[in-house]
């Protein structure tokens, strides 16, 4: 099934094609979908393990091809303690453990990364959601239609007429993309009533308990009553026993989580937004890293979306590739997950 709407033939989110469109990745998440999506056993012929850059290499291929961006960004975890971590120590405590094999493949992923020149962004501080927040904010605030790619649903929050989530799905071969109207369809709240929800639920990949007690149906139901959590607080002895013991006795837990899920939009920009722009992309270099680690597949479908007009706008070396090049195949590379 094809999505409800789609950029740029997406009149019925509110994103004009004439404008300028922004895409921004969570870049740990995409890793993260990658390494699970293919086979650990996809090594080169000289032994490496190279599931998850060829998972990712994959996807950022189709999200070009399907989003046809002019601006993009990666936006990454810098894997030290942010201030998140400095205000809650069991802050992400109790997640389940990262296999080694997946953090052997960043640095891989890194020279991806830079082999395609995709600018790229983390902090120390902060984490890629904030980041993600912050860019997507200044994109609207320039008139850009922005398309946040990411599984987390802190980015909730940021969903605006002109801000959108794309949730991969199949490679990216069937994103799920929500604005405001299928945010609140799914979830029956609002947006900007994201952090609220999570002060009353929690988050437990986080490790925020929220409010115990009460699930999903009854912090929408407060929340489309009430509006906010400071509104349920003060309407509190209007609220039924049952609930209200609950929400009396987590009041501070409530307001800490909600605090823990606001994401934070005023980090500088390094890079800028004209810096995001996507031009002279390195075709070649491209396809000589897909070479050096045997992605004999990748390099055919590349080839293919070379000869798209979008790519030839933004691959610099995309119209000296030939035909030829273009159908070439190799009876050795089986791999047809993607």
């Amino acid at each position: 099934m094809m999505p409800a709407y789609m950029y740029p033939q997406a009149g019925g989110f509110g994103y004009d094609a004439d404008m300028s469109h922004l895409v921004l990745i969570d870049g740990h998440h995409l890793m993260y979908r990658a390494y699970w999506a293919i086979p650990r056993t996809l090594k080169t012929k000289a032994g490496e393990q190279v599931n998850t850059v060829f998972g990712m290499a994959s996807m950022l291929i189709h999200i070009l091809k399907k989003e046809e961006p002019d601006h993009f960004l990666i936006c990454f975890d810098a894997g030290e303690e942010t201030f998140r971590h400095q205000e809650n120590a069991t802050y992400k405590a109790g997640r389940a453990e990262t296999p080694d094999d997946f953090y052997a493949q960043i640095p891989r992923v890194l020279e991806l990364v830079d082999t395609f020149k995709f600018p790229h962004v983390s902090y120390p501080k902060y984490e890629a959601d904030d980041l993600l927040c912050t860019y997507a904010k200044a994109g609207e605030k320039e008139g850009m239609n922005v398309t946040i790619v990411t599984g987390d649903r802190d980015a909730f929050q940021l969903a605006t007429e002109k801000i959108r989530v794309a949730i991969p799905h199949s490679g990216y071969l069937a994103a799920e993309y929500l604005g405001p109207k299928e945010i609140e369809a799914k979830y029956g709240i609002r947006p900007d009533q994201v952090p609220a929800y999570k002060g009353l639920v929690g988050d437990a990949s986080d490790n925020l308990p929220g409010v115990t007690g009460i699930g999903p149906k009854t912090a929408a139901e407060l929340l489309q009553k009430y509006q906010t959590l400071e509104g349920i607080y003060e309407h509190l002895p209007d609220i039924r026993e049952s609930v209200r013991t609950k929400l009396d006795r987590d009041r501070e837990q409530a307001f800490f989580c909600q605090h823990m899920a606001l994401l934070i939009d005023d980090i500088p920009l390094t890079p800028t937004l004209k810096e995001t722009t996507l031009v002279n992309l390195p075709a070649t270099e491209i396809l000589s890293f897909f070479s050096e680690l045997n992605f004999s597949l990748l390099s055919r479908r590349f080839r293919e979306f070379l000869l798209s007009p979008y790519a030839r706008t933004i691959f610099q070396g995309a119209d000296a590739l030939s035909e030829e090049e273009q159908t070439t195949k190799s009876s050795s590379d089986q791999l047809t997950l993607f």
